[in-house]
């Protein structure tokens, strides 16, 4: 029989499949270089497109905080404004209330006495005057006690005036001023 060498053929065919093996493992790390090159890809798109939204947060966040210090600045001004109001209306509806002590101080005062000196400290007047007898005193004392804007008098010190008013006596007295209620009209 012919000798026939199969080696070649052989080791022709095992080329071969080594040649594919080879493009077909080249090819296999050319497709998951790809892949792994999309993934990463996308992953970079996606965690860029977080990072935006975070950012976006973040500066929305910083807005709505100096929004909510201006809205605290806001409502500071505006309880110092009705604070301010309300102090206004108050001495507006008081104003009227010391004209009404000057005149009732004047309704009270009986003939042969006079003050010498008033001064008030919250709602209690103090009172120096001088007066021709004790019962004028007397006098002013009732009077500031029928008074509805005086209560409480007490007098605290009667004595005989200086040498230049001889026959007066000089007082101290406290009274406290009270501001009566209004009147309710009727309306039958």
């Amino acid at each position: 029989m012919a000798k026939i060498n199969l080696r070649p053929w052989r080791e022709e065919l095992r080329a071969e499949k080594q040649k594919r093996f080879v493009a077909t493992l080249l090819g296999a790390a050319i497709v998951a270089a790809g892949l792994v090159f999309l993934w990463k890809t996308d992953m970079d798109n996606r965690i860029a497109y977080q990072e935006s939204r975070n950012s976006y947060i973040e500066a929305a966040s910083k807005q709505l905080d100096s929004q909510i210090r201006e809205i605290e600045e806001l409502r500071k001004r505006r309880e110092e404004l009705l604070a301010r109001m309300e102090v206004i209306q108050d001495l507006q509806g008081k104003r009227p209330v010391i004209v009404r002590v000057f005149d009732e101080l004047v309704r009270t005062l009986p003939e042969g006495l006079f003050y010498k000196d008033l001064g008030k400290k919250g709602e209690t007047l103090s009172i120096v005057g001088m007066a021709e007898s004790n019962s004028r005193i007397s006098t002013l004392m009732r009077n500031f006690e029928g008074s509805d804007w005086f209560s409480n008098p007490n007098l605290n010190n009667v004595a005989a005036a200086d040498s230049q008013r001889a026959g007066y006596s000089e007082f101290n007295m406290s009274v406290s001023q009270t501001t009566p209620e209004p009147e309710e009209e009727s309306n039958q």
